[in-house]
């Protein structure tokens, strides 16, 4: 049985950099949207400062990575970059992978507001497990860096032509104050899971109503 193991990076991991970072951006132009292009040099510095994690199954493979990036003095911070090689998909990989960088996230930085992008309705599925909400784009970082690096994004002249205040994205956004004041409320088992399923359906909704009016801007520009 080939098992898959969920770690936290580290240099003898090196030698995947260059396949992950192919795959992100091969997975990338598939889709026509996501993750923005990120070097084999950044991607290093990500796992020597211990802000990244990996997925390894029993032969050594790599099966899956994300990182970590850290906005306005560590006020915000985002899980960038998740990516499944393709052979792993499918197996539930991606939301051990989240689980393990919130984790990690909360550790290296317990106070700060933990946000992400995504144009992927599984990627939004286990963001509101994990307690992310979605939010405007206005309640995300103002760091200049962050946005800049949304400019290998394919979308990227969508972002800036409404003023960075939308996108396809779906922004995502885990407040640990809400959370901590979340937990004191209850909820019963059956009435967690309806709130929980409509606002995935609600999430689901939005993203193929952005994709349908920003397809018709594209195709039909003013």
């Amino acid at each position: 049985m080939n098992i898959v193991r969920v770690v936290v990076a580290d240099e003898s991991h090196y030698d995947f950099v260059e396949q992950i970072c192919a795959e992100m951006e091969s997975s990338a132009k598939v889709r026509g949207t996501g993750i923005a292009k990120r070097s084999p040099d950044y991607i290093k510095q990500k796992i020597k400062e211990g802000k990244a994690v990996i997925a390894l199954d029993n032969n050594n493979q790599w099966a899956g990575f994300c990182y970590i990036e850290a906005w306005q003095s560590g006020e915000y911070v985002a899980n960038s970059g998740l990516i499944i090689s393709p052979v792993f998909r499918n197996l539930g990989i991606a939301k051990r992978i989240k689980k393990k960088i919130f984790e990690l996230s909360q550790t290296k930085y317990p106070n700060s507001k933990i946000f992400g992008l995504t144009t992927g309705l599984a990627v939004m599925k286990i963001n509101s497990e994990l307690g992310y909400e979605p939010v405007t784009y206005s309640e995300l970082t103002s760091d200049e860096q962050f946005w800049s690096g949304c400019k290998s994004c394919v979308n990227y002249s969508i972002l800036t032509s409404k003023d960075f205040k939308n996108c396809l994205c779906t922004a995502m956004l885990y407040k640990p104050s809400e959370q901590k004041q979340n937990q004191k409320k209850t909820l019963t088992p059956v009435r967690n899971i309806i709130e929980k399923t409509k606002a995935l359906n609600v999430l689901s909704h939005l993203t193929k109503l952005k994709q349908l009016v920003f397809f018709k801007i594209k195709t039909n520009p003013l």
